[in-house]
């Protein structure tokens, strides 16, 4: 048994989900782009609305429900699948797109640079339980028109796994595109084995920009995998009350599915989400609050019920340090998305609304989530029946350390941390210098860059991904690409 953690029952979210059928068949969604809007037309919507807001039926919605596949995988760098997007597993990914990081040194929040996307992309490289790299770092040394692709670059140069990343406008897709197309080789192969999963925002409330519905129409018919992150805000763009909020989410994510299916029946898409309250007293959006999270894992709860896999931000922090309350939000929200089983959390390492990275924070978020996996796995007998001969071994050698049931169970029963968690006694932590939680994970970040080895990526590629991104960045006006650290 798996325990589980629900907030919905089934009356419920069935009419959270029957109200945001009816909110996009009598509302609609204001869609800018031409082109989608032409998709949506021939697809049966209304267009005929006054205010230009597109009307879409239940039927359009239950067909790209049918259309969207129930299941999908991600490939590493080298090919090899690392993702099954199927069955509520957890997968665990660095929350993005931070323009700044917290700064090793001095411990102030600072621009990112290139050295700091290298530095994230090597640190996940070593972290197991990064199921994926994305592009959580926004680098201030290169124009804002290429910042989208140069962090994929980064990324791809120097980290195997697969990519969670997004574009910022219509024009850098194009350039990402070949950058995974220099990897993967051809079109099909990155259609085949997707690299990439790309993040497409719908604007709260109910309305695709240009920028968003183009990248999800051209995304789709790449064959490159999508999550719909809508970012409803409730009490501000989005109803008070979290249950009029999952209702606009809702809305908001089957309208990104229509269009996705309209341009590409089959496009593999993922129902996320990143809701947050609104704090009126202090005009921000705490992502680290628990009504936040409690909003993520009930949408996860709808995508499920609808049959989609499901992605949420949570298990980040709202803090401005690595402090009691960076822990406490995240150790809060990364429990939840466990439990709830959302299969694709975006979120360790932030910190200030999403705003900041940390390196520190990562390496220990990456402990909290080995803890909300190892919780999520549950409790199961282990050659426990019959419970006589293990006690009487017990009763006659006084423990059980160097029993044959200890060890053939105990990597699998128990788990144990890295060293930024400390377990040591007392005297034996004063012995070894008593070093605070921060300490502690400043010296695992530098353990584990010293450890870091060169991505195995071909030599072609690499040359090819430096070509391309040559070529984008002088066309933005920056003649050389920013020096890298060795």
């Amino acid at each position: 048994m798996r325990p589980r953690f629900q907030l919905l029952d089934e009356d419920l979210a069935e009419r959270i989900i029957t109200e945001a059928k009816i909110v996009l068949a009598e509302l609609g969604v204001e869609v800018n782009d031409g082109e989608a809007r032409e998709l949506l037309a021939a697809g049966g919507a209304d267009l005929g609305r006054r205010d230009g807001r597109v009307l879409i039926g239940e039927g359009m919605v239950e067909a790209a429900l049918d259309a969207t596949p129930l299941a999908f995988s991600l490939f590493d760098v080298l090919g090899r699948e690392t993702h099954r997007f199927e069955g509520a597993r957890t997968h665990f990914t660095p929350g993005s797109a931070a323009i700044n990081i917290l700064d090793r040194s001095s411990g102030a929040i600072r621009p990112a640079v290139t050295a700091d996307l290298v530095g994230l992309a090597r640190l996940v490289s070593r972290l197991e339980r990064m199921d994926a790299q994305s592009t959580a770092l926004v680098s201030s040394d290169v124009p804002e028109a290429v910042s989208d692709s140069y962090r994929l670059f980064i990324n791809l140069l120097y980290c195997e796994k697969a990519v969670v990343t997004g574009t910022f406008s219509v024009a850098g897709l194009p350039v990402m595109r070949e950058l995974l197309l220099a990897v993967r080789g051809s079109a099909a192969e990155l259609a085949a084995r997707p690299l990439a999963l790309f993040t497409c925002c719908p604007t709260s409330p109910l309305r695709w920009t240009d920028e968003g519905a183009r990248d999800l129409v051209e995304c789709a018919r790449a064959g490159i995998p999508v999550e719909i992150v809508p970012v409803p805000l409730t009490g501000f763009m989005a109803p008070v009350t979290l249950v009029g909020t999952l209702i606009q989410h809702t809305a908001e994510v089957l309208s990104g599915v229509v269009i996705a299916q309209l341009a590409r029946p089959g496009s593999p898409l993922l129902f996320g989400g990143s809701p947050a309250i609104f704090d009126l007293r202090y005009e921000t959006t705490p992502m680290g609050a628990v009504e936040t999270s409690m909003l993520t894992a009930a949408a996860a709860e709808i995508g499920r019920r609808l049959g989609l896999p499901t992605q949420g931000y949570i298990a980040l922090s709202d803090a401005k340090a690595l402090d009691a309350q960076a822990g406490l939000e995240t150790g809060i929200g990364a429990t939840l998305a466990a439990l709830a089983g959302i299969d694709n959390v975006s979120g360790p390492g932030m910190l200030d609304f999403e705003s900041c990275q940390s390196l520190e924070k990562l390496v220990v978020d990456h402990e909290i989530c080995r803890m909300a996996e190892r919780l999520s796995a549950g409790i199961e007998a282990r050659e426990d029946f019959p419970a006589r001969p293990l006690l009487e071994e017990l009763l006659a050698e006084k423990h059980l350390l160097i029993a044959d049931h200890t060890r053939r169970h105990l990597r699998s029963e128990l788990s144990f941390p890295g060293p930024v968690i400390d377990r040591t006694s007392r005297p034996r932590w004063l012995e070894e210098g008593g070093a605070t939680l921060g300490e502690r994970a400043a010296a695992e970040v530098d353990r584990l860059l010293a450890a870091s080895e060169p991505s195995r990526i071909p030599d072609e590629a690499r040359r090819e991904l430096e070509r391309i991104m040559t070529a984008a960045a002088r066309a933005a006006g920056l003649e050389r690409l920013p020096p890298r650290p060795e």
